[in-house]
């Protein structure tokens, strides 16, 4: 487990965005078991590609015209059940930090794992979500 202070910048660079942070197992069933609409699905994480990457090409995708209908994170290495529990709707999907899933009425219509995210930049990172949400929000 990382310190919390330490992460706490992490943290923040989502939820200062309006990123909704779910830190719970039941905070994360709360969101993803409502079978309707669009939820983005962020799992932060402390590594040089989440810091250079992922949490950038999330703010950027954010502009964007049209976004999920919520956008959420957790945070792997912080908060073990609710990242564990955000994976469990993920079928097909091993664990990735960082990731993005998008899911679409409880079903995951577009997965951005590390090996999508590692080697490219913020901006690329936010045309792949983007190109996402154009097609599912």
């Amino acid at each position: 487990m990382y310190n919390p202070a330490l992460v706490q910048p992490m943290r923040d660079e989502l939820t200062s965005l309006g990123v909704t942070e779910l830190t719970t197992a039941s905070e994360v069933d709360e969101v993803l078991s409502k079978k309707e609409g669009t939820v983005l699905v962020v799992v932060n994480s402390v590594c040089g590609c989440a810091a250079g990457a992922a949490r950038p090409g999330v703010k950027l995708a954010l502009q964007n015209d049209k976004k999920p209908t919520k956008v959420t994170t957790v945070f792997a290495g912080q908060d073990k059940e609710a990242t564990e529990k955000a994976r469990s709707y993920f079928l097909g999907y091993p664990p990735s930090s960082p990731s993005a899933a998008l899911l679409k009425d409880g079903e995951v219509v577009f997965m951005l794992q590390r090996r999508d995210i590692e080697g490219y930049s913020a901006a690329e990172i936010s045309e792949k979500l983007k190109t996402a949400f154009n097609e599912h929000c």
